[in-house]
């Protein structure tokens, strides 16, 4: 099981220091994390990595996993495991809200902190939308290494932390 503490305070004890991380849970006044969606990424894991599906008659690879191909209908995919590391394809900042439905945090217009959205493309495979673990402009450029990292992403009725994929920047 792999857990931050309850203040929401997240180590950087995990996979390396070139980004925020989560810790294996030992003590019980950690909260339990759970992916925001099921078979969307590997977790737990101290490598996770994002689940597609590839079809192998047209060669195409989707990010979320799908049951037909974009491409041709075929239904005979498969899922596969998506590289970690990427390269930044083209990026935003997020400054105002989202509106809800949809998107599921609990933030109000007053809690809202501006986050990163970047398009990743991951080896010639795919191109993946997602958030990035930075807001600041001066730090993302086209065509930048960015790594996979789960970050937390809001709390469930029962408490749990509700953990989500996001890319980082990778130090160099």
């Amino acid at each position: 099981m792999w857990c931050v503490h309850a203040a929401g305070q997240v180590n950087r004890s995990w996979q390396s220091e070139s980004h925020e991380g989560l810790e294996r849970c030992e003590d019980k006044s950690m909260t339990k994390q759970i992916p925001v969606a099921e078979e969307l990424f590997t977790w737990p894991s101290d490598a996770p990595q994002l689940i597609g599906t590839h079809y192998p008659d047209s060669g195409v690879t989707t990010f979320p996993q799908s049951t037909a191909c974009p491409k041709t209908a075929a239904q005979n995919g498969e899922r596969v495991l998506l590289p970690r590391i990427g390269k930044l394809w083209s990026w935003t900042i997020q400054g105002f809200l989202p509106k809800s439905p949809p998107y599921a945090g609990k933030e109000t217009p007053k809690t809202f902190k501006p986050y990163g959205v970047g398009y990743v493309q991951l080896a010639d495979e795919v191109i993946v939308e997602s958030r990035l673990t930075t807001a600041e402009a001066s730090e993302l450029k086209i065509g930048m290494d960015m790594e996979l990292v789960i970050i937390p992403f809001t709390t469930d009725d029962d408490g749990n932390e509700l953990v989500t994929y996001a890319f980082a920047p990778v130090k160099k």
